[in-house]
C-alpha cells in the first residue's frame, strides 16, 4: 500500500526547480533527491537548459513538471525580473503545471508584484517571502569580508531578522510536496532582530576573533563594488538592497517558519556556531603566524 508521502509525489511528478543550484535551491535539491522525489534543476549549464532571458529554453524545461519553484537570479527587484516571471508562469499554466512556489523578498515593491502575477495565475500556489540570509556571511557576498577581518558596509543601525536559508529550504520543500500550503504567504525571519553591529559581535565570538563592524558611505561601497569586479547586476542588487530595503521597513518579525513547519527558526548564534565549526572562517596560515 502506497503511503502518503509516495502519494504526493506522484501527484506532484516531476518537480523544476530554477535556481537549484543557489544557497537555498542545492538544499532544497538535496533534500527533494534524498527522498526519492523526481526533481529537474535548470539552469543555463543543465541539460535541458533553462536561461530567464531566453524562453525557447522553457518548453524543454517544463515538459512532465508538475510543480515548479521559482527563484529569480539574482533578485526579482531587478529591472525585467516582473517581465520574465508573468512570461514564464503564463507558460508553465498552459503547459499544466499545477503548483507554483515562488521565493520572494521582504520589503521589495518589484518582488510583491512578480508574487501578485503568480497569485493570479490561476494554479495553485505558495509564496516564500525571505529576509536577508546569515549564509551571506559565510558561503555568499559577505565572507571576504569576514575572513578580511572587518564586514564594511553601509548599514545604518537598523535591525534586521536575518533567516537561516536551511529553514527557507524546509519551508519550500514543504510546499513543494505537502498539501496544505496553497495559498499561504509564508513571511519568513529568524527568531530575533539583529543590528550589522550585533551580528558583528556574534560572529566574532563564534570565529574566536575580533570581527568588528564597520559603517562606511553609499559610496564608497559601490565604489568598491565596482572595484571589485562585481556583474553589473549583482551591483545594482547590492545597491539597491542597501540604498532602499535597508531602511527599517522589514524591522519586525515573521511566523512564515512556525507556520510552515511547527517549529522555530534557527537563532542566529547557532548559524554562526556550526559555520565556525567548519573552519570557513579561519585565517589562513594561522598555525605559521602564531608559530612565528
Amino acid at each position: 500500500m502506497k503511503n502518503e508521502q509516495t502519494r504526493n509525489h506522484e501527484k506532484n511528478g516531476v518537480i523544476l526547480l530554477l535556481g537549484g543550484t543557489g544557497k537555498i535551491g542545492r538544499r532544497v535539491a538535496k533534500k527533494l533527491a534524498s527522498d526519492g522525489v523526481a526533481i529537474r534543476v535548470a539552469s543555463r549549464s543543465t541539460s535541458p537548459s533553462f536561461d530567464w532571458n531566453d524562453s525557447s529554453t522553457w518548453d524543454e524545461a517544463l515538459e512532465g513538471v508538475m510543480t515548479a519553484y521559482l527563484s529569480y537570479a539574482p533578485d526579482l527587484a531587478i529591472p525585467g525580473a516582473t517581465d520574465s516571471i508573468r512570461a514564464f508562469v503564463d507558460k508553465a499554466a498552459a503547459n499544466g503545471v499545477g503548483r507554483l512556489v515562488l521565493l520572494s523578498g521582504r520589503g521589495e515593491e518589484e518582488a510583491q508584484a512578480c508574487e501578485r502575477i503568480v497569485q493570479e495565475s490561476g494554479v495553485e500556489w505558495t509564496i516564500v517571502r525571505a529576509s536577508w540570509f546569515m549564509q551571506n556571511f559565510s558561503e555568499g557576498e559577505f565572507l571576504g569580508m569576514v575572513q578580511g577581518g572587518a564586514i564594511t558596509l553601509p548599514a545604518r543601525n537598523v535591525p534586521e531578522p536575518f533567516i537561516d536559508v536551511n529553514d527557507i529550504a524546509d519551508v519550500v520543500v514543504a510546499a513543494l510536496t505537502e498539501d496544505g500550503h496553497g495559498g499561504e504567504v509564508y513571511e519568513v525571519t529568524g527568531p530575533r532582530l539583529m543590528t550589522f553591529r550585533e551580528l558583528a559581535l556574534e560572529l566574532s565570538s563564534a570565529a574566536g576573533r575580533e570581527i568588528p563592524f564597520v559603517e562606511i558611505s553609499g559610496e564608497a561601497f559601490a565604489d568598491a563594488i565596482v572595484d571589485s569586479g562585481a556583474p553589473n547586476d549583482i551591483a545594482w542588487l547590492l545597491n539597491y538592497l542597501f540604498d532602499t530595503v535597508l531602511d527599517g521597513r522589514n524591522a519586525y518579525l515573521s511566523d512564515g517558519v512556525q507556520r510552515a513547519l511547527g517549529r522555530e527558526p534557527a537563532d542566529f548564534s547557532d548559524f554562526a556556531r556550526r559555520a565556525a565549526a567548519t573552519g570557513v572562517w579561519e585565517l589562513p596560515n594561522a598555525d605559521e603566524e602564531v608559530a612565528a
